[in-house]
C-alpha cells in the first residue's frame, strides 16, 4: 500500500516544526477540521497557542503560497480583519521542516455568522467591499484565475473517466455537457475589469464572527475572479429570501466598493462550477486516508444519483432570470 505524504506528519514532527520557527511548545496539540491541508492548534510554553498550517505537498508553488500570504498581510495593513500568517525576525512567513512547508497564524475565536440576520449580512457586505477594494488595486502574478476549464470542464472529464458508475455515465455526460455549454456562454461575458483578487472560498466556515465583526480566515483558495464569487455563497433559501439577503450584502458592500448588477448573471454559473468541482475534489483526494474516514457518503450509488439530480435542478436554475437587487 502506497504511503500518503501526510502519513509522516506525526505529532512530534508538528511540534518540531513549530519549534524550528522559534517557538517553544508545551506539547499540547489539537488537530483542527481541515482536509486539503493539515492544521493544528499548538500550545506554547509562553503566550496563547498558535495555529500551524501544513500545506498539501505538490498543490501550490512557493510563489503562490507567498502571494497568498502577501495578500493577507496587505489586507491587515488596510485594517481589515483577516487572520494573516506570522512573520519571523527576517520577515519570512513560509517555513519548511522535514519536507513540509508550513505557516503559523495567531489563534482567533468566533463562530459562524448568522446568515438569516440582516445586520450580519450588512457587516459581511461591508467587509467584503473593503477586501475587494484592496483586491482590485493590482492583480495576482502567480495565483490561479477561476476558469470554466479548471472548475468544470476538467473536473467533469475526470469524474466521467474515473468515478461515475457505468450505468449513470451517459446521463452524467449529457447533463454536464449542457451545463458546460451554458456556463461557458455566461462566463464569456466577463470583461478585463471584472477580474480582481478575491478570497475565493468565502463560505461561513471561513468566517469567525465575534463582537459584531467578521474575521476572515483561510485564503488558501484566493484567486483572480469576479467579485460575485465572494458574495453568492452567503445566499440561501427561496428566491425572495436570497434577494433580501443579497440586498443587505450589497448595501454594505457598496459603501466601500462598486458592485455591478450584471454580475448577478454569473451566480448560477459559479454555483454549477462549484458543484462539479467539489465532487471532483473529493474524488481526487480519495487516496488520502482522511477523506474516506470523513466523507463516508461519497462515491456511493446514492451519492451519484443525488448529485445528478442536483445538477439537473441547477440546469433549470441557469435558465431562470438572475436574482434582482431589491
Amino acid at each position: 500500500m502506497n504511503q500518503h505524504p501526510y502519513d509522516t506528519l506525526t505529532p512530534d514532527l508538528v511540534i518540531d516544526a513549530v519549534e524550528s520557527a522559534g517557538f517553544l511548545s508545551d506539547a499540547r496539540l489539537l488537530a483542527l477540521n481541515s482536509y486539503e491541508n493539515r492544521v493544528y492548534q499548538v500550545g506554547l510554553e509562553e503566550g496563547d497557542p498558535l495555529i500551524a498550517k501544513f500545506y498539501r505537498p505538490g498543490r501550490w508553488s512557493d510563489a503562490q503560497i507567498l502571494e497568498e500570504h502577501s495578500f493577507s498581510l496587505e489586507l491587515v495593513e488596510a485594517d481589515i480583519s483577516v487572520v494573516a500568517p506570522l512573520s519571523n525576525a527576517a520577515g519570512e512567513t513560509l517555513h519548511e521542516h522535514a519536507g513540509f512547508r508550513f505557516a503559523l497564524f495567531p489563534r482567533r475565536g468566533g463562530y459562524p455568522p448568522e446568515l438569516d440576520n440582516p445586520d450580519s449580512q450588512l457587516v459581511l457586505g461591508r467587509t467584503l467591499g473593503r477586501i475587494h477594494a484592496v483586491g482590485a488595486a493590482r492583480p495576482f502574478q502567480h495565483r490561479l484565475s477561476l476558469s470554466v476549464q479548471t472548475m468544470l470542464a476538467e473536473p467533469r472529464e475526470f469524474l466521467i473517466e474515473h468515478f461515475i458508475p457505468a450505468e449513470l455515465r451517459p446521463a452524467y455526460a449529457t447533463l454536464t455537457e449542457d451545463l458546460l455549454e451554458i456556463v461557458e456562454k455566461l462566463y464569456g461575458e466577463l470583461q478585463p475589469e471584472d477580474w480582481i483578487r478575491v478570497h475565493g472560498d468565502c463560505h461561513v466556515g471561513n468566517i469567525l464572527w465575534r463582537d459584531d465583526t467578521a474575521h476572515f480566515v483561510d485564503l488558501d483558495d484566493c484567486c483572480m475572479a469576479p467579485a460575485i464569487q465572494d458574495l453568492w455563497m452567503f445566499l440561501s433559501g427561496e428566491r425572495h429570501e436570497r434577494e433580501l439577503q443579497l440586498s443587505e450584502l450589497i448595501e454594505g458592500y457598496s459603501e466601500f466598493f462598486d458592485f455591478h448588477p450584471r454580475q448577478l448573471r454569473w451566480v448560477e454559473a459559479l454555483r454549477s462550477m462549484r458543484l462539479v468541482n467539489y465532487a471532483a475534489w473529493l474524488a481526487r483526494r480519495w487516496e488520502d486516508p482522511a477523506f474516506p474516514r470523513s466523507f463516508t457518503w461519497f462515491n456511493t450509488e446514492r451519492y451519484w444519483a443525488e448529485h445528478i439530480l442536483e445538477l439537473r435542478e441547477q440546469l433549470g436554475a441557469l435558465q431562470e432570470e438572475p436574482l434582482r437587487l431589491l
